[in-house]
């Protein structure tokens, strides 16, 4: 691979303006394609296969009527004062009665004729149907939703909206977390190189990457339901991931050429070794992403291979534009800075890396981790059990308008409705009759509900000659365990609830599907991390060829995304950083977990093909097993801890939304990075290697007879491989380190 690849590079190196062109005409094709397509996100998850999916199925098939989107219109007055008088009930019905005339919309119910006034008589509760599911409603009706009730605003009451669609539901991305990551990144990078052409380049072929793949996701949007999430996700690891994958050629590529390599040469090898890497560690991200389409949810399918695209995109990239630009920028990459304080600092240190890594501090911490190899292990992993306890404690469900910030209409709703009517108003179940034959069956099908335990009412919101629906609102919130439990109380006990009718009774709506959601995650995730595992498994023993560092690699990665999931359940859930980071403490989003396997076992991958990849490199010169893990680790451990600077900044960056969903996947990331990083891969891993020494490369001689050698380290190309250096003054000699 390493030949090929060093092939690839050369060639990219030397038509380095035909390749520049053409991946600029492909984002330019792709922003086009992007801005023409209209394509854009929602937050609608279906889940086929369930009861709350067929529901919906059903009542598009017999109750049209209820088949689209919802909002929940919430009227408040100031308290002390009554809905019902005047002029708050005048204008509460002119805003009705406009409402009836906004597109899409099909019905509006009236709080005042529907007996939906609030028994402290403050409140009322509209509910406007749309004839089209809430991805197909449109923004200028809903912007006609807010003109139609500004006679209510303009008579004293206050209007918030909630429901399945509303206006302002839609995620609206802030390029600020994209610009305070960059910002990030090149500063630690300008502090890892010093010098600002290289720092530079990285962020640079990155941001093309996250474009091509952004404006490409955008016009899928257009024929594909993609949750707003996924571009989020797609963002971060594009960035990430695309800065990443250019540190490690670069830092390779910088290495050689104050070796004395020349520009072209050191390019073409840069790519040739550290480029295998990449490809095994983008391989592996991409093959965790692409297997969340085993779960068989179409929202979280989407957003994998979204995030996976944005993975491929990054390690194109690196292959080819980093090549072409490391050809533009000949030997301006060895261009240090020099600070007024520490004149010729970043190039002494430089040098030191390049010439003589065994006095960098990464050498340092890596023979203090081989000599107290066993203190490390134990307390490493102590570490990251205290860390996952409060993951047994988890609690998955979607974020609700409860889970919002109070400057979001849905929360302010939410809180409306929970204080006047009661929690379960915020989530009423649709629960179906099918089929019906007379209004006594349905009215025998309505008591039964209404004995149901934690049932705060039930009424027939429509009824058809063979169908009826019923509206149930729990006694308890839509993301409460006591609805999740009354949900399938229903379900398991509906032949009670049937009585004689002959009808079959099933559970929908959105606070079921929800639940659903939550239910078919959870009991998707052994099936989601056999196969992933699994197939990680296989291809990391192909690279390494021994299966040992598979093994290894995989149980440091549950250590680490088992610790990480622990300190989201404590800040987010228990609410330990309800004031840090202004959240409202709720549920662990379902989808959550499982998209957290995903990519930190990616992640935590690439760390390790990096690390040990150098470990290796250094066994193969040396055939000391204990001293390629000190040298090996202390190469690797300089760009390692920068590109996990790097991944962790961009994830933090995100937490400074006010969308609850990307706060916490921004922390869950952000404290996955940094423990499998610092705690796992440049701790753990040097430790137990220690340990087990030459044992950890065995394999046996079947495999290597039959199983063809990837070269990952590029050993083959460094040995036949004959550089020409280009005519250019070595490097000054470095001055020795006090």
């Amino acid at each position: 691979m390493s030949t090929y690849l060093f092939r690839l590079s050369r060639f990219a190196f030397r038509r380095r303006r035909l390749v520049l062109a053409l991946w600029l005409l492909a984002a330019v094709g792709a922003i086009l394609l992007g801005q023409l397509s209209g394509g854009k996100t929602n937050d609608n998850f279906t889940i086929p296969g369930t009861e709350s999916q067929h529901v919906s199925d059903l009542l598009k098939q017999k109750v049209p009527v209820l088949s689209g989107g919802q909002t929940q219109v919430v009227f408040a007055v100031p308290a002390g004062a009554k809905i019902t008088a005047e002029p708050y009930q005048t204008g509460v019905q002119t805003a009705l009665a406009n409402l009836k005339k906004v597109p899409q919309v099909v019905s509006v119910s009236d709080p005042y004729t529907a007996n939906a006034v609030s028994p402290d008589g403050r409140v009322a509760l509209g509910q406007v149907q749309y004839s089209v599911a809430p991805a197909q409603v449109k923004d200028a009706s809903l912007d006609d939703v807010k003109t139609a009730v500004k006679p209510a605003q303009q008579a004293g009451v206050q209007v918030e909206y909630s429901g399945s669609v509303y206006p302002g539901w839609r995620l609206v991305p802030s390029e600020a977390p994209e610009l305070i990551g960059l910002v990030v990144a090149f500063v630690i990078l300008v502090i890892t190189f010093g010098a600002l052409v290289t720092a530079g380049l990285p962020i640079l072929t990155a941001v093309i990457g996250v474009v091509i793949t952004l404006m490409g996701v955008t016009a899928v949007a257009a024929v594909v339901n993609i949750a707003s999430a996924s571009t989020t996700v797609a963002i971060m690891l594009g960035l990430s991931c695309g800065i990443d994958y250019g540190l490690f050629i670069l830092s390779r590529h910088r290495n050689n050429l104050l070796t004395g390599l020349g520009v072209e040469d050191s390019a073409a090898l840069a790519a040739g070794t550290a480029g295998s890497s990449v490809v095994f560690a983008a391989l592996t991200v991409i093959i965790a992403l692409c297997g969340l389409s085993v779960v068989g949810i179409p929202f979280l399918t989407v957003m994998g291979l979204s995030a996976a695209a944005a993975v491929l995109m990054a390690m194109l990239i690196a292959l080819t534009l980093l090549p072409a630009m490391l050809g533009f920028a000949g030997h301006k990459v060895t261009k240090f800075i020099s600070t007024p304080l520490r004149r010729g600092h970043h190039e002494s240190v430089a040098t030191i890396g390049a010439t003589a890594p065994q006095r960098t501090f990464g050498a340092r911490w890596a023979r203090f981790v081989v000599r107290f190899r066993f203190p490390m292990l134990i307390a490493g992993v102590a570490f990251l059990v205290v860390l996952a306890v409060p993951y047994w404690s988890m609690q998955l469900g979607l974020p609700s308008g409860s889970s919002k910030p109070t400057s979001d209409t849905s929360r302010r709703a939410y809180d409306l409705t929970t204080a006047s009517f009661g929690a379960g108003f915020n989530g009423p179940l649709l629960v179906v009759a099918d089929p019906i034959s007379s209004s006594a069956d349905a009215q025998q099908i309505l008591g039964n509900l209404a004995k149901v335990p934690d049932v705060n009412s039930t009424s027939v919101a429509v009824q058809t000659p063979t169908t009826v629906v019923f509206r149930l609102i729990p006694k308890t919130g839509p993301n409460d365990t006591a609805t999740a439990d009354l949900v399938h109380g229903i379900r398991n006990d509906r032949a009670a609830i049937e009585g004689t009718t002959g009808a079959t009774v099933l559970v929908g709506g959105t606070t079921a599907s929800n639940i659903d959601v939550s239910s078919k995650l959870n009991s998707a995730l052994p099936v989601f991390l056999v196969v992933v595992v699994g197939l990680a498994f296989i291809l990391l023993t192909f690279a390494f060829r021994t299966i040992l560092v598979p093994i290894k690699s995989i149980i440091g990665f549950l250590l680490s995304v088992l610790a990480a999931i622990g300190a989201q359940v404590a800040i987010f859930q228990w609410g330990w950083g309800r004031h840090v980071f202004g959240i409202t403490p709720s549920e662990t989003i379902s989808f959550l977990p499982i998209l957290m396997l995903a990519i930190i076992f990616g992640l935590s991958s690439d760390y390790e093909v990096f690390v040990v990849s150098r470990i290796k490199e250094e066994f193969s010169k040396s055939g000391d097993a204990r001293g390629a893990v000190e040298s090996g680790t202390g190469l690797a451990a300089r760009v390692v801890t920068a590109a996990a600077l790097i991944m962790f900044f961009i994830f933090v960056a995100f937490m400074f939304t006010n969308d609850p969903t990307i706060k916490a996947i921004g922390f869950s990331f952000a404290a996955g990075v940094l423990l499998d990083a610092f705690v796992v891969r440049l701790t753990l891993v040097p430790a137990v290697m220690a340990i087990i020494r030459s044992k950890l490369w065995y394999h046996p001689q079947w495999f290597a007879k039959y199983v063809p050698d990837p070269d990952i380290e590029g050993d083959r190309l460094q040995e036949t491989f004959h550089p020409t250096p280009e005519a250019r003054p070595a490097p000054d000699p470095a001055p020795p380190v006090a």
